[in-house]
């Protein structure tokens, strides 16, 4: 299997380390290529074997897999470029939440996917959606699933529900991690913990509470009802988060489906030219 990388930037080096250090590809089994070419000369570096291609499209001809880890409003001049060396074999997989799979199936005349990671993967967890286009059979579907599998959960999720799920696994971390943070910093000025001292706590409470919602059958519910005595100090401390959180996730909500619809409306209109374009010519 061979494997490429069109943008290398935070995600795209990120699969490329998941891949790697899980084991599931050899540095000689990927090509990347990057509009910086020195981002992926560093990572030829780094793992001695991989293919420094010299275009997107020598990235195309080298893959039987290529994941596009490009900006969403970069996707259609990348598959512009690329369009005449992809064939009906290849699987394209983005990894961009808003380009839809009817943007990529109208372009381009193979199988496509998405994929959405999440940080985690870094440390071999975490969740990895799948959104499969129709070209792809259920063997396609085994083949990235089980690429995706040594180094996270991959999860079959509806195209329309991309951006809540997304939501939750790949900008969940940041989310959790921004609460994390604030309570911290109050337990160091309030209390005179040593930092290093609180981060670690939360750390492991984060770990051993994100075990127990998936290996020990809890639900949020059941885990505040299993830790909250009635009456006691995590019970009283439970009602005054309730009172101040109150509303702040709907708000979150919108502002994340706000965002994912903006950059959406830009894509159809950026796929919708294209096409009229090909009509005309």
């Amino acid at each position: 299997m061979k494997v490429g990388f069109i943008g290398t930037g935070s995600m795209g080096s990120l699969l490329i380390y998941a891949l790697i250090q899980s084991g599931a590809l050899e540095p000689r089994q990927i090509a990347a290529s990057n509009r910086t070419p020195s981002k992926v000369r560093q990572l030829s570096l780094r793992y001695p074997g991989l293919h420094e291609s010299q275009s997107n499209r020598e990235t195309v001809i080298r893959s039987n897999i290529i994941f596009l880890c490009v900006k969403p409003l970069e996707f259609k001049h990348v598959i512009d470029e690329i369009l005449p060396v992809v064939n009906p074999n290849h699987m394209i997989v983005s990894i961009t939440s808003p380009v839809q799979l009817r943007h990529l199936e109208s372009s381009l005349p193979c199988k496509v996917s998405k994929v959405i990671p999440s940080v985690t993967h870094q440390v071999g967890s975490g969740a990895s959606l799948c959104i499969h286009g129709e070209r792809m059979t259920p063997e396609d579907r085994t083949v990235l699933e089980g690429l995706l599998s040594h180094f996270s959960k991959p999860y079959q999720v509806d195209e329309a529900c991309t951006r809540i799920t997304s939501d939750f696994s790949s900008c969940g971390p940041a989310f959790i991690s921004f609460f994390l943070e604030q309570w911290i910093e109050s337990a160091v000025k309030l209390t005179g913990i040593k930092r290093a001292d609180a981060c670690a706590l939360a750390g492991e409470m984060l770990l051993g509470t994100g075990k127990l919602l998936t290996e020990g059958g809890y639900t949020p519910q059941e885990l505040q009802a299993r830790v909250a005595v009635p009456g006691g100090i995590t019970a009283q401390a439970l009602a005054l988060l309730k009172i101040s959180l109150d509303g702040v996730f709907d708000s979150l909500i919108h502002t994340t489906h706000d965002k994912y619809d903006e950059d959406l409306v830009k894509l159809n209109e950026l796929f919708q030219a294209s096409e009229i374009n090909r009509q005309q010519y």
